[in-house]
């Protein structure tokens, strides 16, 4: 295994694209672009970590960490979008339902299984990925 596949913002990553793919084929017009995007930006996270985290040059490796922190604020706005244009609330970071989902990421075998529960409705799954990409941007914010 790859030494980047153990890093904590990797592991989120990974996360929130299968998430998003799962997310936008449930909830999202396959028909819109707003999907593709979506989709896009969550690879394209993930990806770009895993590139960046290969690169022999600092420059390239902070460059590319950077594309990925850019993908992913893209799609942290996307699932906001979604919640405002669908009448949804979205959780306060300290609201007891925001603090649940945040503490998964502590859990030592953090995965995907651990937040498919909230996909079950599209405001608990906007709101789960909102949590998790701001913890993933505040990791990789310190790598920048």
């Amino acid at each position: 295994m790859s030494g980047y596949k153990t890093l904590p913002f990797y592991i989120q990553s990974e996360i929130i694209y299968d998430f998003t793919a799962i997310f936008c084929e449930k909830y999202v017009d396959y028909k819109s672009r707003t999907r593709d995007q979506m989709v896009q930006a969550a690879r394209s996270g993930k990806q770009n970590i895993a590139e960046g985290y290969l690169e022999k040059s600092i420059e390239s490796k902070i460059k590319l960490i950077g594309v990925a922190r850019a993908s992913l604020e893209e799609l942290l706005n996307d699932y906001q979008d979604y919640l405002r244009q669908h009448n949804l609330q979205t959780w306060e970071k300290n609201t007891p339902q925001a603090q649940i989902v945040r503490a998964l990421v502590y859990n030592r075998y953090n995965n995907y299984k651990n937040y498919k529960g909230y996909i079950q409705n599209p405001e608990s799954a906007c709101n789960t990925m909102i949590c998790l990409i701001n913890q993933t941007n505040q990791l990789l914010d310190q790598k920048l």
